[in-house]
């Protein structure tokens, strides 16, 4: 009896891409921080601002494309 999973192949690697743009972003997020003595102006950079999250929210769409593919037969 051969079983069928929900998911196949494609689907695990396309998961595994969109994991891995979603920790770019992340890193893409992190940096210095500023403290309580010093004000560090890196937190408002543009990579950190707008690049970043959009690296992100690209990420999880790609993921939600991902386990939502199904291969045409």
């Amino acid at each position: 009896m051969k079983h069928e999973f929900a998911f196949s192949k494609i689907n695990f690697i396309l998961l595994t891409i969109g994991m891995v743009i979603v920790v770019i972003g992340m890193v893409l997020m992190s940096g210095p921080s500023s403290t309580a003595t010093e004000f560090n102006p890196d937190i408002f950079s543009a990579r950190r601002i707008k690049v970043a999250p959009l690296v992100c929210l690209f990420g999880y769409l790609f993921m939600i494309v991902a386990i939502l593919y199904h291969k045409k037969d």
